[in-house]
């Protein structure tokens, strides 16, 4: 791990002042860490619509300041995070703290709270970039051949025994 953080804005504060304070924090991080890539949380659905705004907003302010840079911009679902990092979509707040602690070897837990999940989607990316990535492939190459019949992206499952 290089670094880690966690953005904060005053609750008080005009929308537009908090989405400029996170968008000067963001180019900060940028110039200074200069990441390959950017990963956000997608925001699907929660109940808290407020709360699904903000995180939204939020998420759109970095991916305008990847897209300034010319970065590639990965999103990742809640769920998705989880399944990376603890095996499970549906673990638990702590399960998460926890295993972004044992996967960084980490002996102190993230402060604030809210970095575990920034660093569980890191991990999450880390992770699955190298499928992403070949998926895209795929998808930009078009269908594959395999023999006289198009099979689309999916290579033909191998024969075993007999004749073929």
């Amino acid at each position: 791990m290089v670094a880690g953080g966690v953005v904060r804005t005053d609750a008080d504060q005009h929308i537009a002042a908090r989405l400029l304070a996170i968008e000067e924090e963001i180019e900060r991080w940028l110039t200074e860490y200069r990441p390959d890539a950017v990963a956000v949380e997608r925001v699907f659905s929660q109940h808290n619509v407020r709360t699904v705004m903000g995180t939204a907003q939020a998420g759109a302010v970095a991916i305008v300041c990847a897209a300034r840079r010319g970065l590639p911009v990965a999103l990742h679902t809640p769920s998705e995070v989880k399944a990376a990092v603890t095996g499970s979509g549906r673990a638990d707040k702590e399960q998460v703290t926890v295993m972004v602690m044992r996967l960084l070897r980490m002996t102190d837990r993230p402060r604030p709270a809210d970095a575990a999940d920034a660093l569980a989607l890191a991990i999450c990316h880390l992770w699955r970039a190298p499928a992403l990535k070949a998926r895209r492939t795929a998808l930009n190459a078009g269908p594959m051949s395999v023999g006289p019949m198009s099979a689309g992206p999916v290579a033909a499952a191998p024969v075993v025994g007999g004749t073929a």
